[in-house]
């Protein structure tokens, strides 16, 4: 009975320690995993940036070096228009708030007006996209005499994949002011997310948005 006893004596102290030594490796490690999705987290979050004219804004996600989702959306005159129909080309698709945002409007007339510098920076075709009904859509282009394609997205379900209703003063309910340039290959080269916090610019001049691509792309 003594020799018993004085074994459990000895086994069970020595037990607890390598029971704390088992629970600190258990909890370093659940710590290293919450830092690591911390760090996943924060490091693919929006970068705020400042163009190439002084000009503030958001490069989001998916962003320069990653292939543009494929979509296939209903344009203001009744036609299907999808990313695929530009390959080969580079495009600048146009996010913006819609019917609601006259500003937004002003900038499809003034990227039509300023069609040869826009060509000259290797812009082949300029597409918007918002999420307003198509037939609506069709009536202000109309209204407006546009010609630059308008695209309706009425569930967001392509602005959501481009993440481009994220930085606008609706909320997530509509886009904000967003360019995006897809190169030739479909593979984003340049993004800048206009409409967030704290300024929400709805329009940027042309001079200016040439200007922040050109000092964008080169990087």
């Amino acid at each position: 009975m003594t020799s018993t006893k004085n074994r459990v004596s000895r086994t069970g102290p020595a037990r607890r320690p390598r029971r704390r030594a088992l629970t600190w490796v258990l909890g370093a490690a659940a710590l290293v995993v919450v830092l690591a999705g911390l760090y996943a987290i924060f490091s693919s979050s929006s970068t705020p940036k400042t163009g190439g004219a002084g000009t503030a804004y958001t490069v989001g996600q998916p962003g320069p070096g990653q292939a543009a989702p494929a979509f296939t959306l209903t344009a203001g005159n009744g036609s299907q228009v999808s990313l695929a129909d530009y390959k080969g080309k580079s495009v600048l698709l146009y996010f913006q708030e819609g019917l609601t945002c006259q500003p937004c409007w002003d900038q499809l007339t003034s990227l039509e007006q300023a069609a040869p510098q826009v060509k000259a920076a290797g812009i082949d075709a300029v597409v918007s996209i918002t999420s307003d009904p198509a037939a609506l859509i069709g009536q202000k282009t109309r209204d407006m005499g546009l010609s630059t394609p308008v695209l309706s997205d009425p569930g967001l379900a392509v602005s959501e994949q481009y993440g481009a209703n994220q930085y606008g003063m609706m909320g997530t309910s509509r886009d904000g002011h967003t360019f995006i340039l897809i190169g030739p290959d479909g593979v984003i080269r340049w993004r800048a997310d206009y409409g967030g916090a704290p300024n929400y610019t709805m329009f940027v001049p042309v001079p200016t948005l040439l200007a922040d691509l050109q000092a964008g792309t080169r990087k």
